[in-house]
């Protein structure tokens, strides 16, 4: 089969490589899935560069989640309960970008077949992640303010979208101001830039004096840390990424203070965390507000395997909308 390979890590786009590998075979608890499609997420591309907080014994492939076909399962209930079933393939150690993936048998998660292909392939990562911030974890109250950085990106614009749905409203942080219009016109409650001055002001200015109760960020650096020293007393930041590459700056006297709490969300030790029952629940409620357009992901280029170059320059260009796919196969 084909199947996109890294031997070292470094720059995507140079180190990423289409290579003819064995297909895999299903051990006990375990499935096969055909791959039909893979999206390049933002975590993918961590890994490859080495930058990820898990990382993978070289050569390794790529892909987090995507969507194909249950094809041969090994030992066990329940990969017979999915065999022949379209799943959307949740895959921890990654491997999803190629044309076959095995994964374990309750990480083939089924999916009613009027959502389509591209939406399954993109079901999980963002949208589970939305979710479990604004309605598990923060639990964000209808009518407070959620403070959000890098809201342009396809999880941000979920947010905002859940926000309307949800009755909370989004305070978006972007960099470029052209950004600014676009999200207003979709449903932002306040939009800031952060080349406009320092974000705890600029916040301030929008909500009051104290500040936010409720914050996300997947940035760290300066930016996260104004969005730090945006929160008011009581207040509850949760950090999921760290795409500057650089720590936040926190000052402890507004933490000792002000009992403002700053945690960190990693969805796959949420998830771990979750019953079977649970985690069924999250996945309907996914399903429902795809279906409402809530949490529906926004579909960009799509592309090849053996286009990966291409693919991972796509996704990586500023300003780009729409998640890019990968293609693996068909139904």
């Amino acid at each position: 089969m084909k199947a996109v390979v890294f031997e070292q890590f470094g720059e995507p786009s140079e180190v990423l490589r289409v290579r003819d590998v064995p297909i895999p075979e299903p051990g006990p608890g375990e499935v096969r899935v055909r791959m039909i499609a893979s999206p390049v997420n933002p975590s993918d591309l961590l890994v490859v560069r080495g930058r990820y907080g898990v990382l993978p014994s070289l050569p390794s492939t790529p892909g987090f989640e995507g969507v194909g076909v249950v094809d041969k399962v090994g030992s066990g209930l329940l990969g017979w309960l999915v065999k022949g079933k379209r799943v959307t393939v949740i895959n921890h150690k990654g491997g999803n970008w190629a044309e076959y993936a095995v994964i374990p048998a309750r990480q083939a998660r089924p999916v009613a077949q009027d959502i389509p292909d591209e939406q399954v392939a993109s079901f999980f990562v963002n949208p589970a992640t939305v979710l479990a911030m604004a309605r598990h974890v923060l639990a964000v109250p209808k009518g407070e303010w959620l403070l959000q950085s890098a809201a342009g990106s396809v999880l941000g614009r979920m947010m905002i979208k859940l926000g309307r749905h949800d009755g909370f409203k989004t305070l978006n942080v972007v960099r470029r101001r052209e950004a600014m219009a676009e999200l207003q016109a979709m449903g932002a409650d306040a939009v800031i830039s952060s080349s406009d001055g320092p974000i705890a002001d600029q916040v301030r200015k929008i909500v009051g004096s104290e500040g936010v109760k409720y914050a996300i960020d997947p940035v760290g650096g300066e930016t996260g840390t104004g969005v730090f020293q945006s929160l008011a007393p009581d207040a509850r930041m949760l950090v999921y990424g760290t795409l500057s590459q650089q720590p936040l700056q926190i000052d402890p006297r507004l933490m000792i203070a002000g009992k403002r709490i700053v945690e960190g969300f990693w969805l796959g030790h949420w998830m771990r965390e979750r019953s079977i029952p649970s985690a069924l629940r999250l996945f309907r409620e996914i399903a429902n507000l795809i279906r409402a357009d809530v949490l529906a992901t926004e579909i960009g280029k799509s592309f090849p395997i053996d286009a990966i170059g291409d693919a991972v320059r796509e996704a990586e260009q500023v300003g780009r909308h729409g998640k890019v796919l990968l293609q693996t196969g068909s139904r």
